[in-house]
């Protein structure tokens, strides 16, 4: 029952989040406007009041577009960082933490840098999507670089994935500065404001990119919990039940790089949600990645939703990159936590 009401109250909040967030912004938008334009599109109304102006074109065409992306990021990030802690058993672990968003970092500022010099051919071919592909093939390739690296007698080790994390984590972020030391002035302001994180050019195009890719992670992770569950208390553990924790690893690295990858080439760096929201999952309902992975998910695209909807509205008509806001957000939560833990172990 407590872990039912949980999921009740998440959906809830997150309803009333969707709500605000395509009512609030730089033009103000009646809820039951709001709540009437979406109806309408499903086919039915609840007040009869449609607006075909340019209310209805705010919500469906901007707002809409961008919560969704929201959506999408936030949950992403939510599952993917409880999985990560998972199989490295490390509450402190989280996605950037095996390459993918150093990686996906390095790509994009290299084609925002040099897009003219280096990849005028995929301009061409990909256009829109280049910037897109390119994080997310970033992701990818560091990810696998990571996994080779962690290899021992052709297992992958966690412990040395962790260190060699670590290690790639520093080259790719050694070398992001360094093409953003020799960008122009225009791609630097670019540069700078993706690395922070936006959902400001969400479109009905990112939205349906990166919607398969999240399913598969928020969808696929979660038959993984058994095994998850069994990583807590030794590898073994995994095997004496006939699981295979080698091709656990594989999946939760593959899935967990796919969301976060696909999730970082659309918004830019987001951070502190793929780290905090398994905390908060586990303070509030245990530590049973049953309920840690689909809640972690649930929970992330809640917190990301109201992040953005604090980063239109806090300094009004700008508004912060989002990465900002969720660093200011989760912070002084993390830092809570720590102290309360270093507490009781000194008690």
């Amino acid at each position: 029952m407590r872990r039912l009401s949980i999921y009740t109250l998440l959906s809830a909040g997150l309803m009333v989040s969707i709500c605000f967030s395509l009512a609030s912004g730089a033009m103000r938008i009646p809820i039951k406007e709001v709540i009437d334009t979406l109806t309408h599109n499903l086919g039915f109304t609840l007040f009869g009041s449609i607006d075909h102006g340019i209310n209805q074109s705010v919500i469906m065409m901007i707002r809409l577009p961008r919560t969704l992306l929201g959506i999408l990021v936030g949950a992403a990030l939510g599952v993917s960082g409880a999985a990560i802690q998972g199989i490295f058993r490390n509450p402190l672990a989280e996605p950037g933490l095996v390459g993918i968003s150093a990686g996906a970092s390095l790509m994009a500022v290299l084609i925002i840098a040099f897009e003219t010099f280096l990849f005028s051919g995929l301009s061409q071919l990909l256009g829109y999507y280049l910037l897109a592909f390119g994080a997310f093939a970033g992701a990818g390739i560091t990810a696998m670089l990571v996994y080779n690296l962690s290899k021992v007698n052709g297992q992958a080790n966690v412990p040395t994935m962790l260190l060699a994390g670590i290690a790639i984590n520093a080259m790719a972020g050694a070398l992001t500065g360094l093409v953003t030391y020799l960008a122009d002035e225009q791609k630097l302001r670019s540069i700078t404001f993706w690395m922070m994180g936006s959902l400001g050019g969400a479109t009905w195009q990112n939205v349906g990119c990166l919607f398969p890719f999240v399913c598969i992670a928020v969808f696929g992770l979660p038959f993984l919990a058994k095994g998850l569950n069994l990583f807590a208390i030794g590898e073994n553990q995994v095997e004496l039940i006939g699981l295979n924790p080698h091709r656990i690893k594989i999946l939760v690295v593959v899935m967990a790089t796919m969301a976060v990858g696909a999730s970082v080439a659309v918004s830019g760096i987001i951070g502190f949600i793929g780290l905090l929201i398994p905390h908060l999952t586990r303070l509030i309902g245990g530590v049973d990645h049953r309920f840690v992975l689909p809640v972690s998910a649930l929970m992330g695209a809640l917190v990301l939703t109201v992040a953005d909807l604090v980063s239109r509205l806090i300094v009004q008509p700008i508004e912060l990159p989002i990465g900002v806001v969720t660093a200011l957000m989760g912070s002084p939560v993390f830092l809570y936590i720590l102290i309360k833990d270093k507490k009781k172990l000194v008690n």
